[in-house]
């Protein structure tokens, strides 16, 4: 929404908001080393879009947020976790403008960071007051979540940029990751809101679904942002995918789309032969050259539109269109 806020996610979502932070915050309150350091990974909070779709999911079905409040911050930490590892893994020393956990801390206490929230999240998850059988099923969905997470990051380090006298992975391998390392996570979220707010099998799979694609569609506008005036690539260096030699959504698209002159720029963005910045202004020209960045963002919300269609068949009708709210701005958003 670019620095305003939908009124669809005014009071009650609101309420969602303020609970979960205060769940997140009681839940970081020891006092030793390792609480420390969860503490500042989790100290400046961002759009919170996981818990929140959460929440709204299992409401949509007729269940409550204060059930399912702790797997809301679950799925949080879930998220979290992955950042202070893909920061590792990508070398970023900036994440929601500040130094990334592994910059300020070091990479050994980083590593044991993420994975503290990681076991943490499970014992979160199994505070929902649910039935049994449905703790087990979002346990087991959260977990499944995390394995998609990681096959996503393996399939991101295996994409090869476009070069000269090489073809390099194309859209299709860009999707994949974007499903793996991104949508999975949202469709965990919704299924498990579905789940544990006593949703039928349909109205979870309605809502996976849902979450899936507003996950890609996130993703698709993530990497929009070192493209767009004004914006900021979620407090992390805006370099970042270019250091990394990363082929991005708009990036692909210039290469396909693009004449001769806006492929050589990606070619020799990709190529690891420029230095970061100089990359990102090739990629720049290109994306902008060759009309890929209106490309790239029609596709990211031609995609959050397939994420709502089914959203009128749920039950709780406030609570679809704050969902809806919150798919709209997965691709209308200034970070």
């Amino acid at each position: 929404m670019t620095g305003t806020v939908s009124p669809a996610l005014r009071p009650p979502a609101g309420d969602a908001l303020a609970l979960i932070r205060e769940a997140l915050a009681d839940r970081r309150r020891g006092g030793d080393r390792l609480d420390e350091l969860t503490r500042y990974a989790m100290a400046v909070p961002g759009k919170l879009l996981r818990p929140l779709m959460l929440i709204a999911a299992a409401e949509a079905v007729g269940g409550q947020a204060g059930a399912v409040l702790p797997a809301a911050v679950a799925v949080e930490h879930l998220h979290v976790a992955s950042l202070v590892h893909d920061d590792i893994i990508d070398g970023d020393d900036l994440r929601r403008g500040r130094p990334s956990v592994h910059a300020r801390h070091g990479i050994a206490d980083a590593i044991v960071t993420g994975d503290a929230l990681l076991f943490d999240l499970f014992a979160a998850a199994a505070e929902s007051a649910a039935p049994p059988q449905a703790v087990v099923a979002a346990v087991a969905e959260l977990a499944r979540a995390g394995g998609d997470l990681c096959r996503g990051q393996v399939l991101e380090s295996a994409m090869v940029p476009p070069g000269a006298g090489r073809p390099g992975s194309g859209l299709s391998d860009y999707l994949d990751v974007a499903a793996f390392k991104t949508g999975a996570l949202f469709r965990a979220a919704c299924r498990v809101g579905a789940l544990l707010g006593g949703g039928t099998a349909g109205q979870a799979d309605l809502l996976a679904d849902f979450g899936h694609h507003t996950g890609v569609a996130f993703q698709m506008y993530d990497d929009l942002l070192p493209y767009l005036d004004g914006c900021a690539a979620a407090g992390k260096p805006t370099t970042s995918d270019a250091a990394n030699l990363r082929p991005t959504w708009p990036v692909l698209i210039a290469h396909r789309d693009g004449e001769t002159g806006h492929r050589r720029a990606v070619e020799t963005a990709l190529s690891g032969s420029v230095e970061p910045a100089e990359a990102l202004e090739l990629l720049r020209f290109a994306v902008l050259g060759s009309g890929a960045l209106g490309t790239a963002r029609e596709g990211a919300r031609e995609r959050s539109a397939l994420a709502v269609a089914r959203l009128p068949e749920l039950p709780g009708t406030a609570a679809a269109g704050r969902l809806a709210a919150l798919a709209e701005i997965a691709v209308d958003r200034d970070r």
